[in-house]
């Protein structure tokens, strides 16, 4: 007579027993049945710290935040200002006195010709102003890029196309030119930090919310989809607990991809001269007023210019590792 499952399960061996019993932990819940490939949060964090340059980037963000958000204690402690003016370290050409753009112990970065402004505490405050307005912009973009990308892919229909023809429009639309424009006819007493992360973030989703529309028209046929449904739950509960969740690992990716590109188009602004109003301290006004003096005082580009790219490189770095993590059909042989 054959045997029943549970007569199966009596009879098998003590070594057996155990292997079944290990299966059904919750740590094994990090295998994938059907590819038999670890899943899950840990087994990213374990391959994304495989990736040397992800860590790396990682680093390189997890500092610039932190100077960001601590940036006026840190000038304070240094005992250096962005905004005060020291004529004594200029020459009368307006030049740094000494070697290096004026480097010394009271100005480890050197100061800015003409002003004298030391420039660690204007590349520290650039961090943290550059940096908000790259984050704001982007979580911006990204609110915008969600709820149009998944509604879109979720109802379909006319609103579908509509939201296409919009993302369409907007892809194609001269970025630079209207954002330049924008900004220079911004009155002067407009809180400028806003106006940056309003216009980057405004224009900054089509991309973004035409990948996450394409993923949710996958995802709406999918089994667990049309169980929901079936069982009477809400569009809006169906979207918000069986579909959002599915697109996070890409959002994220998406975000950490996208930080990099808001802050360069920030400092393409305030190089070109429509970006934050001075004497805010910004990367890109400081590479804008840099280009001037580099024939005579190229320390003066160094820094600024060096930070931008660290922090794009860094961005861009952990970007990819962490899309490769989260992805488990690439990044195999890291």
């Amino acid at each position: 007579m054959p045997l029943s499952s549970q007569d199966t399960q009596n009879n098998a061996t003590p070594s057996e027993q155990t292997t079944a019993g290990e299966l059904a932990t919750p740590a094994a819940a990090d295998v994938d049945r059907v590819g038999e490939r670890p899943t899950g949060w840990r087994y990213v964090l374990r391959r994304l710290r495989k990736d040397k340059s992800a860590v790396f980037g990682a680093v390189i963000v997890a500092l610039t935040t932190l100077i960001a958000v601590f940036a006026p204690l840190i000038t304070k402690v240094v005992g250096v200002d962005p905004y005060t003016y020291d004529l004594d370290a200029l020459d009368g050409s307006g030049l740094p006195l000494g070697s290096f753009g004026g480097i010394s112990a009271a100005h480890p970065f050197g100061v800015e010709p003409q002003t004298g402004r030391d420039l660690f505490a204007v590349v520290i405050e650039g961090t943290r102003t550059s940096f908000s307005i790259g984050m704001g912009a982007t979580v911006l973009s990204m609110v915008i890029a969600i709820a149009l990308g998944l509604s879109a892919g979720y109802f379909g229909g006319w609103w579908d196309v509509l939201v296409s023809r919009l993302t369409d429009v907007t892809l194609g639309f001269p970025h630079l030119v209207f954002m330049i424009a924008i900004s220079a006819i911004i009155p002067a007493t407009a809180p400028r930090v806003l106006v940056m992360i309003l216009i980057i973030g405004i224009l900054g989703w089509p991309s973004t919310a035409r990948v996450l529309r394409s993923r949710t028209l996958a995802l709406r046929g999918r089994t667990f989809v049309g169980a929901s449904r079936a069982m009477g739950a809400s569009q809006g509960h169906v979207l918000i607990t069986q579909v959002l969740p599915n697109l996070v690992a890409t959002i994220i990716v998406f975000t950490t991809i996208a930080i990099p590109g808001k802050i360069t188009a920030e400092a393409a602004l305030s190089f070109l001269g429509v970006g934050v109003a001075p004497p805010t301290p910004s990367w890109g006004r400081s590479i804008g007023n840099a280009v001037t003096w580099v024939s005579t005082d190229p320390w003066y580009l160094l820094f600024p210019g060096a930070a931008l790219f660290l922090v794009t490189l860094a961005f861009n770095l952990f970007g990819d590792g962490l899309r490769d993590a989260l992805d488990p059909r690439t990044g195999e042989n890291r």
